[in-house]
Formats: C-alpha cells, sequence, structure tokens
C-alpha cells in the first residue's frame, strides 16, 4: 500500500497542483464581534439609535481589526 506521500506526489506528476493558499491565516475572533456589532444594529433599529450607533462602532472596529490581521499577517 503507497504512503501518503506517495499518493500525493503521484497526482502532482499528473498535472495537479498544490491548492492555494498554501498556509491558512491564524485563527480570529473578529467576525464574531462584527457579528455582534450586526445584531445591535438591528437591534437598535427596533429600540433606541444609541444601540445602533454601539453596534455601528463594533463593527467598523472588528472590521478593520480584521482586515489589518489579515494584511499583516504576512
Amino acid at each position: 500500500m503507497a504512503s501518503e506521500t506517495d499518493r500525493i506526489e503521484s497526482k502532482t506528476d499528473e498535472g495537479w497542483t498544490a491548492p492555494k493558499p498554501d498556509r491558512v491565516p491564524a485563527p480570529t475572533y473578529q467576525p464574531a464581534v462584527m457579528a455582534l456589532g450586526i445584531a445591535f444594529g438591528m437591534f437598535g433599529l427596533v429600540t433606541s439609535y444609541a444601540f445602533s450607533a454601539v453596534g455601528l462602532v463594533l463593527f467598523v472596529f472588528a472590521l478593520s481589526r480584521w482586515i489589518g490581521e489579515l494584511v499583516h499577517d504576512e
């Protein structure tokens, strides 16, 4: 029975290439913070605009941090 590396090498010989990206970005909590910001924003539309303002701040904060992590991950 062929080992895992032998099977991978035989596939690359047949014209297969390695999948991109070669490495996966580090895990982050920013998507959860963005979701919380969206939830606060929607809740604020029904109750008080103060919740919407907090939701907007959370959303923008998380989005900027998430993009910053992806850009500076290299």
